[in-house]
């Protein structure tokens, strides 16, 4: 009898948004196989327009309730380069910092309720609760802590409230940026332990590999986050911020509300392992000492890897936030007014958020009013890439139980850690 493939799940579990995955084959032979995202598109460009420079960076935090740190930077920082404003040093760590508890927050988030299911065999997090209660209490522990962070630096921890071009409207004192780095001290040992538990179960990730170009900020001498130009592992040549649209070359799939991007290949991928791959000599100690408990290599091209590279992160930004800290405890900690005079102009603002890197463009008149912006949101450019590591993996495992391909191809999406709703953006498409 002739054996037939049919999966079509309608959407997705554990990822944020709604995502699609349809497999079709008989006797062997792949007929369809398709990531399909039929989020509804999001229109956060037009909204900005015509509002004023200081209010961009609180409307397009709403983009993503995970990554508002994120989209708060980027537009900051592409206002501030518009409007020509020049932050202190200490402002530049203050942002670090609140971006960095956002890093350690949503990978975490990731790990410990999305990821660690797969792992052990369960649909969800819940039933772990009581199979694997010390680890459920760990990842609480280490979630509420990354709170905590953006809270203090942010003003709450969601859609910061206190980051404004120029620097904050408020800093928090020395006492409780002590208080923090104590926290984050005892905060470390939690993540250690999160760390063993992912490392004892890494031979359940499956060994799928896919060459593919990887994109990331670079900047040397640092696992950035926060500054440097666009790297790719294909070519040598940095690209600037300024120029991001050359290399994410947006268009519309059929299959999609969300556009797909590509650069020297069809598709490329962003996100931690992309950061790794680019950046891992500049690992701190400590994530360096972690990196080689796990044998993640620079060049690594297995997706599920990405939660590998996601839990290197978080001892790295934990160890650097601990170095940040004691360097603005050392030099004090001071108000600092900042003066403004809008002026028309453009400005381009760039930063790594958890799931990958994150653009923002915006103009504005004389008076300050925003007439237009163009946002390129990460697993937008991961979409594509998903898509081609489907057709590459699908023939790979056809011949296995549907129910296992499916399992297989739901830890493939899982592993990007996708924000799909964040990804349905479009501007300007005719539909013939």
């Amino acid at each position: 009898m002739a054996k037939t493939v049919d999966i079509n799940v309608h959407h997705i579990t554990r990822v944020e948004g709604h995502g699609n995955i349809v497999v079709r084959a008989r006797d062997g032979v792949v007929e369809k196989v398709e990531w399909q995202v039929p989020e509804a598109p999001r229109f956060f460009e037009a909204m900005v327009r015509g509002r004023s420079w200081e209010d961009i960076q609180t409307v397009v935090s709403r983009i993503c309730g995970i990554c508002s740190v994120s989209h708060s930077m980027a537009a900051l920082r592409a206002v501030e380069a518009a409007m020509g404003i020049q932050v202190s040093e200490q402002t530049q760590k203050l942002r670090i910092l609140c971006h960095y508890g956002e890093q350690l927050e949503s990978h975490s988030l990731h790990l410990g309720y999305l990821v660690a299911p797969d792992l052990l065999g369960q649909k969800s997090v819940v039933p772990l609760v009581k199979s694997h209660p010390d680890l459920v209490r760990t990842v609480i522990r280490i979630h509420r802590m990354a709170n905590r962070w953006m809270e203090v630096i942010g003003g709450r921890m969601t859609h910061p409230v206190t980051l404004r071009p120029g620097g904050f409207t408020q800093v928090p004192g020395e006492a409780t940026l002590r208080d923090l780095k104590a926290e984050l001290e005892e905060t470390m040992p939690e993540i250690d332990k999160l760390a063993e538990a992912l490392a004892a179960l890494a031979d359940k990730l499956p060994a799928f590999e896919r060459e593919t170009e990887y994109i990331a900020l670079v900047e040397p001498g640092i696992y950035t986050f926060f500054e440097g130009m666009i790297g790719s592992t294909d070519h040598p040549e940095l690209v600037p911020v300024d120029k991001f649209e050359s290399v994410a070359n947006e268009y519309v799939s059929r299959q999609s509300t969300a556009k797909w991007t590509g650069w020297h290949r069809e598709s490329y991928a962003v996100g931690a392992l992309a950061r790794y791959n680019l950046n891992a000599d500049n690992l701190l100690d400590h994530a360096a000492e972690t990196a080689a408990k796990f044998g993640l290599k620079k060049g690594t091209v297995n997706p599920y890897m990405n939660n590998v590279a996601q839990m290197i992160e978080c001892v790295q930004v934990v160890e650097h936030g601990v170095q940040l800290l004691d360097e603005l405890l050392s030099a004090g900690v001071k108000d600092e007014k900042v003066g403004v005079d809008p002026r028309e102009g453009e400005g381009v603002g760039s930063v790594e958020a958890p799931r990958g890197i994150l653009f923002h463009r915006y103009s504005f008149d004389r008076n300050g009013v925003c007439t237009g912006g163009n946002i390129c949101i990460p697993t937008g450019q991961n979409h594509g890439n998903i898509q081609k590591d489907f057709e590459s993996f699908v023939p790979q495992i056809i011949e296995r139980d549907p129910d296992e391909i499916r399992l297989l191809l739901e830890m493939l999406v899982r592993s990007y850690d996708p924000c799909i709703s964040c990804s349905t953006h479009y501007l300007n498409v005719e539909f013939v």
